[in-house]
């Protein structure tokens, strides 16, 4: 062989050049614009040239082939055939074309809007709640002239409502739950006041009570002697006519909120008692007369004077065996001012006035 043979080496065809391949590869580019199928068919083409063909390195063989598939995607991304947007459009399309063909035919009926019912006197968060339901805006204020804010909704019961139709909104004015409502939007609370009760059975009093509007659950029966216990209230509703009321709290004419608590002290007599009237003030011992600060002797014969044991010392009393005088009925466990007397329970126990633990003379059993 000469070495110095100067003839150019065999020319290649041009098909398989570095140049042809590049522009199979820019071709996968510009088809892919215009169809995605299209231009991928292409890109196969083109890897199967760039592995066969050419005598390039296996790393720029690699680097072909990536670069031909990101050419897909980059063109058929920007002509817009990997967007979703052309199903919409033609879901749109389509939306437009039944909405042209709506309009040839009636209408249906539009539904009707529920009405706004009334909640007067139901809780005002259920109020607001229906409101809402009905396609209304609710507001809320206290009805009362306080002004007061309103936290708990649950808590408070409508009194007025006002809806204005034209801005679908409604106004609701409340009071707490167990309050009265006013007279107008704004107004005072018509609270119920006391009646006068003194002296009264406990069966009138009860119906004074309820008359006024007053909760008789708020009602405490106390006692108003040291002699006789307080009755409950079931028992005193049993003798109702024999109870009777000595003092009140509160006094007459106030008002009696839901936070006041009324008191009534009792007194018990019947036609045999001795003593059928109040004491003057709290715990004396009622049934003995001489015990209340307000007694005086009133000085009558001995036919119709009382001993401090509240017995009549007329006709009926006689000396006993022992010294002391009978008295008569008696009542356990009360005061007794003359050491000695006897007496007897309802019942027929015999009893004896003497000192009791507290060192103080009282009736007990002989």
């Amino acid at each position: 062989m000469n070495p110095y043979n100067t003839n150019p080496p065999p020319s290649r065809p041009w098909w398989k050049t570095t140049p042809a391949l590049l522009g199979l590869l820019a071709l996968v580019a510009l088809l892919s614009t215009v169809s995605l199928g299209l231009g991928f068919l292409v890109m196969i083409a083109a890897m199967v040239a760039v592995w066969v063909l050419p005598s390039w390195r296996w790393y720029a063989r690699l680097g072909a082939t990536f670069g031909a598939f990101f050419l897909l995607l980059i063109s058929a991304g920007m002509s817009g055939q990997l967007d979703d947007s052309g199903a919409d459009k033609s879901e749109a399309r389509a939306k437009n074309a039944d909405d042209a063909g709506a309009e040839t035919t009636p209408s249906p009926t539009p539904a009707k809007t529920p009405e706004l019912t009334d909640y007067m006197g139901k809780p005002l968060d259920e109020a607001e709640k229906g409101a809402r339901a009905a396609g209304f805006t609710p507001g809320r204020h206290d009805a009362s002239e306080k002004g007061r804010p309103i936290a708990m909704r649950s808590a408070w019961t409508v009194c007025f409502q006002k809806a204005d139709t034209a801005a679908k909104s409604v106004a609701f004015a409340a009071v707490r739950t167990g309050e009265p409502c006013p007279t107008k939007d704004g107004g005072p609370l018509p609270w119920p006041t006391m009646p006068e009760l003194l002296g009264d059975t406990y069966n009138t009093a009860v119906k004074e009570l309820d008359r006024a509007g007053i909760d008789l659950d708020s009602v405490i029966l106390d006692d108003v002697y040291l002699d006789l216990d307080a009755p409950t209230a079931e028992e005193a509703a049993e003798e109702g006519d024999e109870w009777r009321v000595c003092f009140q709290r509160p006094d007459e004419d106030s008002a009696v909120t839901s936070a006041t608590t009324v008191h009534l002290d009792l007194g018990r007599w019947t036609d045999a008692d001795l003593v059928q009237k109040c004491p003057s003030k709290k715990d004396t011992t009622y049934k003995i007369p001489a015990n209340d600060p307000d007694y005086q002797d009133s000085g009558d014969s001995d036919d119709n004077s009382t001993t401090g044991d509240g017995a009549s010392t007329g006709g009926d009393s006689s000396p006993s065996s022992d010294g002391g005088s009978n008295v008569g009925t008696v009542h356990p466990g009360s005061f007794c001012s003359s050491p000695g007397a006897i007496g007897v329970s309802k019942a027929g126990t015999p009893m004896v006035c003497g000192p009791g633990s507290d060192g103080r003379n009282r009736w007990r059993s002989s």
